[in-house]
């Protein structure tokens, strides 16, 4: 990414139905507000390097996964990726809920460019590893929140990709099944992909990460070696220490 800059223009008043909304353009009483939600932000990830992205909400770290993946584009500068990207940013997106879960698999192989006979051949190992037994024919629906995320989480990651883009999608169900998330990373490492991670823990970028950069509202505040950064970042988010405590 060289100098990539992304603005959203935003209403500046709630406008609840589109004939009020269409009324409102037509009397030009549409008023916008920018919001800059990443500002000149340059960054180069080597092949086989991991990267975590560390910043409060709102600093604009998910948007700057999605420019990497190409589901935004930036409103200027220049992004150029080499590689198969299997990107983990919202699990579940696409999914329909009154399909069952075995139309759900196909459906959002489809949406990840993925023709039905790749996604046959892929099916039961999708199913075994989102842990769904005979759920799998049940509707979306009455599923949980937890299924819902392994069976995205599963589909999203059944795939051989040389960039892995994650967006606080370890969380995923039980622990035990956390376990699992983490080693399927791993395998990804091994194999020498590159990693590019969002997450709000400390740990798991110092565990997973060589690099860090730490995003200020849109714009760069620090990057480095994943320990300094992860630390003066934790450092400027902790709270002030009363005069008392810092006396005794």
């Amino acid at each position: 990414m060289r100098d990539v800059t992304v603005r959203y223009r935003v209403p500046r008043e709630r406008v609840p139905t589109f004939k009020e909304f269409a009324i409102k353009w037509m009397r030009r009483h549409l008023v916008y507000e920018e919001l800059l939600a990443l500002a000149h932000v340059s960054l180069q990830v080597r092949a086989g390097d991991g990267i975590g992205i560390v910043g409060r909400n709102g600093a604009g770290k998910s948007t700057l996964l999605k420019i990497i993946a190409a589901v935004l584009k930036p409103t200027a500068g220049r992004v150029a990726v080499c590689g198969r990207v299997a990107p983990l940013l919202e699990l579940g997106a696409g999914f329909d809920h009154e399909l069952t879960g075995r139309e759900n698999v196909y459906m959002n192989g489809a949406i990840l460019g993925r023709s039905r006979r790749d996604m046959m051949q892929r099916f039961d190992r999708i199913v075994e590893f989102a842990e769904l037994g005979d759920f799998i024919d049940a509707p979306l629906r009455t599923y949980s929140t937890g299924m819902v995320a392994r069976l995205g989480f599963a589909i999203a990651t059944d795939v051989e990709a040389d960039i892995l883009l994650v967006d606080e999608s370890l969380s995923v169900g039980d622990i035990a099944f956390q376990k699992k998330c983490m080693d399927r990373i791993h395998t990804f490492l091994d194999c020498g992909a590159t990693l590019v991670l969002v997450s709000h823990s400390p740990d798991l970028v110092r565990t997973l990460c060589s690099r860090a950069v730490w995003l200020e509202n849109g714009q760069v505040a620090a990057s480095g070696a994943a320990d300094e950064v992860v630390d003066a970042f934790v450092g400027s988010t902790a709270p002030p220490r009363s005069p008392t405590a810092a006396a005794s």
